[in-house]
């Protein structure tokens, strides 16, 4: 069977690198979704590839400032590029790695938010699209995508409505078709292991978690944050799925959130974004009700400028038996340049990009890059037949199916902060639902 084709819904900092008009000042400058997919298309897993946004002028810019990308001018047309900027940047460091892909809408269209359904139509069933779009249009595009035979990722959270989430997973058994929630943590070598040693400290009973990134991000998101969605959705859902696979015996049952505010507010955002907001989640064992456990989940966007990370990472879990703690920010590995003015520590663990002693991407190892490979081989064997949807729902994969716990955390925390109170999180027989 011919790989797969997969079309890139979203050109921005994860797929790109590509914010405001150059590179982000993130750890992601060159993206991570483009050119994981332009790696794995050079190892044969994938065949040809498509990027849509909602601004076709966009294009342009993204080719010659990136050095990673490039595409036909005109839709539905791929060209390969040999420009002194492509060739330098391309050449000189991932052995002519090829960056074609076909784009959507054409370079001449201003704006045109509903470009992916032409993109989307373009592909065939058995076919596949990542999604990495503000938070409220992930529903509509999965939804189109999974009613004509096109596999999905979504990047985290899948939705932002319990409801909406349960509709996905109707509907993909409907068409047959494999929906997967890019949380990369899951991949991450300490936190896999993490999970596996949980299983042998006897009941959970606590878990703490903090996750943050600078200010200087709140510039990227100003578009939607605070609007849209908010911090809770876009970085407490990464512990909230890790805590809800280790867990697998528990189920959520109640929610208070709390957040804070001014920060964000001072550097443009709209009134009522909250800088920080830190979830109270009270967990229930199934077997066992009487037996409960407290998870305190907190993130924030208003981290200091220069912390020498992009992102603190860190959780505490603590069982009957024994407990775990994990600092993911500051990992045994600091740079200290002139240039920086301080001193940075890096992760390579997550995104490896320097290249391997033939002048290939070497960064296969990396979890984000394994978050994508694990989507890619799924869907290759779900078309050939060699597994099903409920096979892979039984890998502990993150399926669309073994997210709901999570986004069922988000929304209800969402809801304590609108309505100033505790939400409960009723589950009867896989349907879930909020009170």
């Amino acid at each position: 069977m011919a790989p797969i084709n997969v079309l890139m819904v979203g050109t921005g900092e994860y797929t790109t690198g590509f914010v405001g008009g150059g590179m982000s000042g993130s750890d992601k400058k060159v993206g991570v979704v483009g050119l994981t997919l332009f790696d794995l298309r050079r190892r044969g897993k994938v065949g040809k590839l498509s990027m849509v946004g909602t601004s076709g002028t966009k294009f342009p810019a993204i080719r010659t400032c990136l050095p990673f990308l490039s595409a036909s001018p005109i839709p539905h047309l791929t060209l390969h590029f040999q420009g002194d900027h492509l060739r330098k940047n391309i050449s000189n460091v991932y052995n002519n790695l090829d960056i074609s892909f076909t784009s959507f809408p054409s370079d001449s269209t201003d704006r045109d938010p509903d470009a992916y359904l032409s993109a989307i139509d373009a592909l065939s069933p058995g076919d596949a699209i990542t999604i990495f779009t503000p938070d409220t249009t992930h529903y509509p595009i999965a939804l189109y995508a999974i009613r004509r035979g096109i596999h999905v990722l979504i990047t985290k959270p899948a939705t932002k409505l319990l409801s909406h989430h349960q509709h996905l997973l109707a509907e993909s058994r409907v068409h047959k078709v494999f929906v997967f929630v890019e949380h990369h943590k899951r991949f991450d070598p300490a936190y896999s292991d993490a999970k596996s040693k949980a299983k042998e400290l006897g009941d959970f009973n606590y878990f703490y978690s903090y996750m943050s990134q600078p200010k200087f991000q709140l510039e990227t998101f100003k578009a939607w944050a605070g609007k849209d969605s908010d911090i809770s959705y876009y970085l407490n859902s990464h512990h909230v799925d890790i805590c809800e696979s280790m867990v697998p015996g528990y189920r959520p049952v109640k929610v208070t959130a709390n957040g804070s505010r001014g920060t964000a507010e001072a550097l443009g955002c709209v009134q009522e974004t909250e800088d920080t907001i830190s979830l109270l989640v009270k967990w229930e064992k199934k077997s066992e009700p009487e037996k409960v456990a407290t998870g305190v989940y907190t993130a924030s966007w208003t981290a200091p400028q220069k912390a020498g990370v992009h992102s603190n990472q860190y959780f505490h879990y603590l069982a009957a038996n024994g407990e775990i703690r994990i600092d993911q920010a500051k990992r045994g590995y600091d740079v200290a340049a002139d240039a920086a003015g301080q001193i940075m520590w890096y992760n390579p663990f997550y995104m490896k990009y320097a290249p391997d002693e033939e002048g290939n991407f070497n960064g296969q190892t990396g979890y984000g890059y394994i978050s994508f490979e694990k989507f890619i081989d799924s869907v290759t064997a779900l078309n050939e037949g060699r597994v099903s949807l409920d096979q892979l729902d039984q890998r502990s994969l993150p399926t669309i199916k073994n997210t709901i716990g999570t986004t069922a955390i988000l929304e209800a925390g969402r809801r304590s902060l609108d309505e100033n109170r505790t939400v409960e999180i009723l589950e009867d027989e896989g349907v879930w639902e909020l009170k």
